[in-house]
């Protein structure tokens, strides 16, 4: 482990991009909630003080904390006697380390050519740095020129900052979930509720255009107008396997296998049509950004919540919570890893929670009878619930 030491010493600066630990040495259960299955590091500066942000990350959340260089490089060590692997890069150099069974490590330590060692110019490494993001800020994308969101020189046009950082967050759930993709044959994807499709658009181009997958992405949405516009874009553009179609999500039958089903903002009920045809797919990726729940909202009666149901804005926030949770539940009976993330900061919408459903093949089925109490103690009847017992 000295070696390792030696190398961690090294590479842990301002010029660290980012350290990810990963593969535990021992099997976690599919249902274990609290194993950190994977660990990210990254150099942050505090009041002018560098410090390394450490991010464990189990089944359904994610820790943060500070830690000292000492600290991470003591840290990483253990975690090598507890993971496989541990990949590092950074300004210049790429690292990859492997632990065997009796912790004999391979490390294999790799310099970029291109870099020249000159850190005249680094940045301050903050909480609020620049972010690098997939979508590179000034290089102009077409669709995001059409859309309004970029010049034609590839700036950001004041005002749709959040747009872009928000399609460049989904865009980072996209590239967590690629593993669960075939590989074999074209990857099929469906938007419910597409809309004037930012983020169609971004997932075809970043999976077909900058990753070369054979992917067909079909988006659907109830306004004739908005998709009538999104095609003529399609069409200028070039891009052939992605399609756009006026249709509701509860009636479409136009597939009959799908890898993955996207769903952003289909208000109220059409999410829940849109995860049960997700299950009856069998699709490998649910993807879900709920909106606008207004089912529990008219139905929950429980005298014990009184005190909190009384107040209108409480009843609606505590109404769209308890949809969320009832549906993950529910994804969770149906086979599927579901974890609830942020989508975006709060500060930018409201409604930031997603539903991240990764199928799991090995899930023994739950019968979850607290889902159930829960149900019947807010005497509610999800729509989700009763479409996926008709299926």
């Amino acid at each position: 482990m000295d070696k390792l030491r030696n190398l961690l010493m090294q590479i842990l600066t301002e010029d660290l991009e980012q350290i990810t630990v990963s593969g535990p040495k021992k099997k976690i259960a599919a249902d274990d909630e609290h194993a950190v299955r994977k660990i990210r590091i990254r150099p942050v500066s505090i009041k002018g003080q560098l410090v390394f942000q450490e991010q464990e990350y189990t089944k359904k959340q994610v820790f943060h904390k500070n830690q000292t260089k000492e600290q991470t490089i003591d840290a990483l060590v253990e975690m090598m006697t507890q993971y496989k692997q541990l990949q590092a890069t950074g300004a210049g150099f790429e690292v990859n380390v492997l632990s065997g069974k009796k912790d004999n490590l391979t490390i294999k330590h790799k310099r970029n050519k291109e870099s020249n060692g000159d850190t005249k110019d680094k940045k301050l490494l903050t909480h609020n740095r620049e972010k690098a993001y997939i979508l590179p800020k000034d290089k102009p994308v077409p669709f995001l020129i059409d859309l309004g969101v970029q010049s034609k020189d590839g700036k950001i046009i004041a005002g749709k900052y959040d747009k872009f950082r928000q399609i460049n967050r989904f865009l980072e759930f996209i590239r967590d979930v690629l593993p669960q993709l075939p590989k074999e044959r074209k990857i099929t994807i469906l938007d419910f509720g597409c809309g004037k499709s930012y983020l169609t658009f971004a997932m075809y181009y970043y999976l077909r255009i900058m990753n070369g997958l054979d992917v067909e992405i079909i988006g659907l949405d109830l306004k004739d107008t908005v998709i009538e516009k999104c095609n003529q874009l399609r069409d200028a553009y070039g891009y052939d396997d992605l399609h756009f179609l006026v249709g509701d999500i509860g009636q479409y039958e136009g597939k009959g296998q799908v890898d993955m089903v996207v769903t952003l903002h289909a208000c109220d009920t059409a999410t829940d049509y849109a995860l049960a045809k997700a299950v009856k797919w069998d699709a490998k990726v649910i993807l879900s950004v709920p909106c606008c729940q207004h089912e529990f909202n008219g139905q929950i009666e429980q005298d014990l919540l009184k005190p909190v149901l009384k107040y209108g804005l409480l009843k609606e926030r505590m109404s769209a919570l308890m949809t969320d949770a009832v549906r993950a539940g529910l994804l969770e009976r149906a086979g599927y890893d579901v974890q609830v993330l942020e989508f975006i900061d709060m500060e930018h919408t409201p409604k930031n929670i997603l539903l991240r459903c990764i199928k799991n093949p090995h899930m023994k089925p739950k019968k979850q009878e607290r889902l159930d109490e829960l149900i019947n103690f807010l005497n509610v009847q999800p729509t989700l619930a009763q479409l996926l017992d008709e299926q």
